[in-house]
């Protein structure tokens, strides 16, 4: 791990790992409160290194204290949730020594019942006598190599800090040096500069990111829709819609992107065309085993969810009703669902109450 300022979220993160790992490596990059004095309790590898504005650099050194066969690594905001602790233990009895990469599933938020809202792969475990590196000063990553495997075996990530600029001037610090900027990196200095609200620079990278081939699909999925919304919030609808029909360029149709043409419909009151991207997103089938992103709502209960609304808005109750039950088949505790049950419940008592009161004239 490396680790600065992480006094909330270390002793949670350590807690769920110091039964199942051999040992635990902490490198610390300037911690200014409490997170040495934490990381103490359980461990000794504790070491210190320089920030040099280089994530790489920084893992790269704590990759080179571990001592044992297989490397893991995690965030101080990440955490292995316990039927993921029982399924880590089992991998880790029967890992084979011939297996270069380990690719576990991250999950990026929770519901109320602690179901993902998100979920992709990482490269989670490398074995270590093949040396990885790792690269990019900023969102870096793992050249995969070897033997990979993919396990349903997830790691939680629960966010507690605000996002702040740290890896916007990163980014501007490398250009100013010189360095050019990957395909890979378009996408992601795009993201940041949307982050931090700098939306003319924003829609520059992300343009660059798609005028290329060859980058990740889900990164593609994610460069639309954060277009898409710029471009709706500064140009127009219909530019913003035109740019979400670009993902299909890049892949099969996405439910995330059906969502999205369907949120934007409906915001304009063009609730049939809403309807039908959303009836679309619900016949997409939910990708498996993909390196990439899934938002797992937009396969199933946001499009009914919004449905509801949308056949409401056009007066028609009947399917207004048949869709937010469609929409409670997937999160029944979901507030949406059960406002929207009961204020349907209730216009449907008022009509009763309307027609038992009528006395028709003599």
């Amino acid at each position: 791990m490396i680790v600065r300022d992480e006094e909330g979220t270390l002793a949670r993160c350590l807690d769920s790992v110091k039964d199942i790992v051999d040992e635990i490596i902490i490198v610390d990059t300037g911690s200014i409160d409490k997170t040495k004095e934490i990381a103490k309790k359980y461990t000794s590898n504790i070491y210190d290194f320089e920030w040099i504005d280089d994530f790489s650099a920084a893992r790269n050194y704590s990759f080179s204290k571990a001592t044992k066969d297989f490397i893991m690594w995690m965030d101080a905001d990440d955490v292995i949730l316990e039927k993921d602790r029982i399924n880590l233990k089992e991998l880790k009895e029967k890992l084979d020594h011939s297996v270069g990469m380990v690719m576990m599933q991250y999950n990026l938020g929770t519901d109320i019942e602690g179901n993902p809202l998100c979920t992709y792969y990482r490269e989670r475990i490398v074995n270590r006598r093949l040396n990885f590196k790792w690269h990019d000063p900023v969102h870096e990553y793992l050249i995969p190599a070897g033997k990979i495997i993919k396990v349903e075996i997830a790691v939680t990530h629960k966010k507690e800090k605000k996002r702040s600029s740290r890896n916007l001037d990163i980014f501007e610090k490398w250009i100013k040096s010189g360095k050019e900027l990957s395909h890979r990196n378009y996408f992601y200095y795009a993201r940041e500069l949307n982050a931090q609200k700098k939306y003319s620079e924003a829609i520059k990278y992300y343009e660059k990111f798609l005028a290329q081939d060859g980058g990740l699909f889900s990164n593609y999925i994610d460069a639309c829709v954060d277009l898409s919304k710029i471009y709706a919030k500064l140009v127009s609808t219909k530019k913003a819609v035109q740019t979400l029909l670009r993902a299909f360029e890049f892949g099969i149709p996405r439910a995330e992107i059906c969502c999205e043409l369907g949120r934007l419909y409906s915001q304009e009151k063009d609730y049939e065309r809403a309807i039908a991207w959303f009836q679309i997103a619900t016949k997409l089938e939910k990708p498996k085993n993909t390196i990439g992103s899934v938002i797992h709502d937009c396969y199933d209960y946001f499009p009914y969810a919004e449905m509801s609304i949308c056949y409401f808005k056009l007066g028609n109750l009947k399917a207004a009703i048949e869709y937010n039950e469609k929409a409670a088949q997937f999160k029944p505790y979901s507030k949406v669902v059960q406002n929207n049950r009961k204020y349907f419940h209730s216009l449907i008592n008022s009509s009763k109450e309307i027609i038992n009161s009528y006395k028709p004239q003599s």
